[in-house]
C-alpha cells in the first residue's frame, strides 16, 4: 500500500466518522443549507464550506455514490431507471406519434454528474454572452466564464494554456486510448469539410463548430464526479453536514424572507432553520416544484392547487428545454468491444451555414441506442449509433402542479418537436447523420445502414418522431433574466422574496450548446461567488 492510498483511507475514516457525528447531531439553524449534490449544489456547498466560520448543511434526497454502476465509466448505463434515477415521465406528445418519454435524472451525492456519460463541454461563446445580455450582467459572459474554467480544471491533455487550467479541483482528461470508431468519425467528418480540433473546449466552441476526441470526467479510470471533485475531499470538515436521504419538501418563509426547509427524513417531517440563505439545486424538475409547494409560482395555478401565495411568478415551471437526439444506427462488419464511456468522439455543426453558432449537437455511441419505437424496425446485433440531435430547440415545455401533496409528481410536458423549425433542424441533421456514417472512413469497421435508410419526405418525419429520446439535460424551467417570465435575476436571486436563490440547470435561459454538466459546475461557482461577496 503506498503513502497516497494510507492517506485515502485515513480521509475515508474520518469523513465517515465526521459525518455520522454531524448527521446524528444536526443543528436547528445552518448559516447556509444547500438543497441537492448534484453538478451545482456539489460546487456551491463546497465553496461556501471553505469558509470555516460558515455552517452549511447539503440536503440530498438520494443515498451514496459508492457504487460500481456509478463509479466504473463503462456501466452507465445500468443507473438508468435504478435507485439512483428520479425516473420522471413527460407526458404523451402527439410531435412524437403519441410517445411518452422517459426523462431520467440524477438521485444521489453527484445527482447527474454520477449518472451521465461523464461529457465535458463547456457550452458556446454565443450562449454565454446570450446570459449576459439576457441579465445584463458581463459576469455571466464567455471571457469571464473562460476565466473560470480554467481555474477550476485539472486539465490531462495536451497543454493550452490560453483556454485549459491545470491546477483546479475538476479532473478532465481526453478519452484515453479511443476505439478505432473514434478515430475513423474524426477522419469522416475531415472528409466532408468539418475540422477537427486536439480538444472540443477551446476555440473549437468559439465559431461554427467541429470535432474532437470527447473530453470525460474520468481519474484513473473512475468516474470524477462534480461530488468527487468537490464534496467528497470536504467530508472531515466540522462545518459541512451532507444529509443523504433526506427529501425538500417547500423552503419556509416568515413574510418574504425564506427562514429555513422543510424536510421528510426517514419517515419524518422536519424543518431546519437558515441564518443567510437558502439555495436550490434541485435542477430543472424539483426545483421548479420545491418553488410552487413554497408559494412561488403563477399565483392561479398555486390557488387552484389551495397553496398559499408569496410571490407570483408566472415562469416558474415554464420554458422547459432539453436536447433532442434520433439514433441513426451502423452495423459492424466484426463485433467492436465499446471502450471507456462508450461514447469518445463530439461533434458539433450548423444546419444552415448563416447561424452565428452550431445547432446540431452529435455524440458518437459505441454500441446501438435505438428508442423504443425504432427498435421494432430492425437493430443489429452489433453496431453503434450517431446519437445526434437539435442543440439549440425551438420547442418549449411545461412544468405544473397535479396536486397540493410537495410528493407528488409534477405533469411534465415536455413538447418536443412542437415547433415545425424543430422538424427542419432535426431533417438536416439525421441527413448529416447518414452523409457522416456513409463516408469511406467509416468502410473497413462497418458493413453498412441499419437505421434509418434513405428515407424522405414524410416517411423521414415519421422516423424523426419515432426516434426522438431525450438527452437528459431538462433546464430553464427558473430562467434569470429581467423579463416578466424571469425567475431569477444575475445573481441568481429570486424575484421578490429574499434569502433564496436557485443555482443549477434550471436558471439557464436556453439550453447550452452541449452536455450540461460543465455550465452547471459554472452556475453553481458564479452562485457561491456572489453569495459570499454578499456575506463575507
Amino acid at each position: 500500500m503506498t503513502d497516497d492510498d494510507n492517506d485515502g483511507s485515513e480521509l475515508a475514516r474520518r469523513s465517515r466518522e465526521n459525518q455520522k457525528r454531524l448527521t446524528a447531531e444536526l443543528k436547528h439553524r445552518y448559516d447556509f443549507i444547500v438543497c441537492g449534490a448534484g453538478a451545482s449544489g456539489s460546487v456551491v456547498a463546497r465553496r461556501l464550506a471553505e469558509n470555516p466560520d460558515a455552517q452549511v448543511l447539503l440536503v440530498e434526497a438520494g443515498g451514496s455514490d459508492e457504487a460500481e454502476t456509478v463509479l466504473d465509466p463503462a456501466l452507465w448505463p445500468a443507473n438508468l431507471g435504478s435507485e439512483r434515477d428520479w425516473g420522471f415521465q413527460a407526458q404523451p406528445n402527439p410531435h412524437l406519434n403519441g410517445r411518452a418519454l422517459s426523462m431520467s435524472m440524477g438521485k444521489g451525492l453527484g445527482g447527474g454528474s454520477s449518472i451521465n456519460v461523464m461529457v465535458w463541454a463547456r457550452g458556446h461563446r454565443a450562449d454565454w454572452d446570450f446570459f449576459a445580455s439576457e441579465t445584463g450582467d458581463a459576469g455571466w459572459g464567455y471571457d469571464n466564464v473562460l476565466d473560470i474554467y480554467r481555474r477550476i480544471e485539472n486539465w490531462r491533455g495536451a497543454p493550452d494554456a490560453r483556454f485549459r487550467g491545470s491546477a483546479g479541483p475538476v479532473w478532465v482528461q481526453p478519452a484515453s486510448d479511443p476505439s478505432p470508431l473514434t478515430h475513423a468519425m474524426l477522419d469522416a467528418a475531415r472528409e466532408l469539410g468539418i475540422p477537427t480540433f486536439d480538444h472540443p473546449n477551446g476555440e473549437m466552441m468559439e465559431g461554427a463548430g467541429g470535432a474532437a476526441i470527447t473530453d470525460m470526467l474520468v481519474r484513473d479510470g473512475r468516474r470524477h464526479s462534480l461530488y468527487r471533485a468537490y464534496v467528497h475531499p470536504w467530508l472531515d470538515r466540522p462545518n459541512l453536514t451532507v444529509l443523504t436521504g433526506t427529501t425538500v419538501r417547500r423552503v419556509l418563509f416568515e413574510g418574504r424572507r425564506a427562514t429555513g426547509v422543510e424536510i421528510l427524513r426517514e419517515d419524518h417531517i422536519l424543518t431546519v432553520g437558515v441564518r443567510a440563505e437558502v439555495v436550490l439545486c434541485l435542477g430543472a424538475i424539483q426545483t421548479p416544484k420545491v418553488l410552487m409547494h413554497s408559494g412561488i409560482g403563477d399565483s392561479a395555478d398555486l390557488v387552484r392547487h389551495g397553496l398559499p401565495v408569496v410571490q407570483h411568478l408566472p415562469g416558474v415551471g415554464r420554458n422547459l428545454q432539453d436536447h433532442v437526439s434520433f439514433g441513426c444506427l451502423w452495423e459492424y462488419v466484426a463485433p467492436v468491444a465499446p471502450r471507456n464511456s462508450g461514447s469518445e468522439a463530439t461533434l458539433y455543426w450548423k444546419s444552415r451555414p448563416a447561424l452565428n453558432s452550431p445547432d446540431l449537437l452529435f455524440c458518437q455511441v459505441e454500441f446501438p441506442v435505438p428508442s423504443e419505437r425504432t427498435a421494432a424496425r430492425g437493430v443489429p446485433a452489433h453496431g453503434w449509433t450517431m446519437f445526434a440531435g437539435l442543440a439549440q430547440p425551438a420547442s418549449r415545455g411545461r412544468l405544473r402542479l397535479r396536486s397540493s401533496d410537495p410528493l407528488a409528481p409534477l405533469a411534465i410536458d415536455a413538447n418536443m418537436m412542437a415547433d415545425p423549425a424543430d422538424m427542419r433542424t432535426a431533417t438536416a441533421c439525421v441527413e448529416l447523420c447518414r452523409s457522416l456514417g456513409n463516408v469511406a472512413a467509416f468502410r473497413p469497421l462497418v458493413r453498412g445502414e441499419a437505421l434509418p435508410g434513405n428515407l424522405k419526405g414524410d416517411a423521414l418525419e415519421d422516423f424523426i418522431r419515432d426516434a426522438a429520446v431525450t438527452y437528459w439535460h431538462q433546464s430553464c424551467t427558473a430562467k434569470m433574466g429581467r423579463d416578466s417570465m424571469s425567475v431569477v435575476d444575475g445573481s441568481l436571486k429570486v424575484y421578490g422574496v429574499d434569502a433564496l436563490r436557485v443555482a443549477d440547470a434550471s436558471i439557464m435561459p436556453r439550453v447550452t450548446t452541449g452536455n450540461t454538466q460543465a455550465p452547471c459546475a459554472i452556475i453553481g461557482e458564479r452562485a457561491a461567488q456572489m453569495i459570499r461577496q454578499v456575506h463575507g
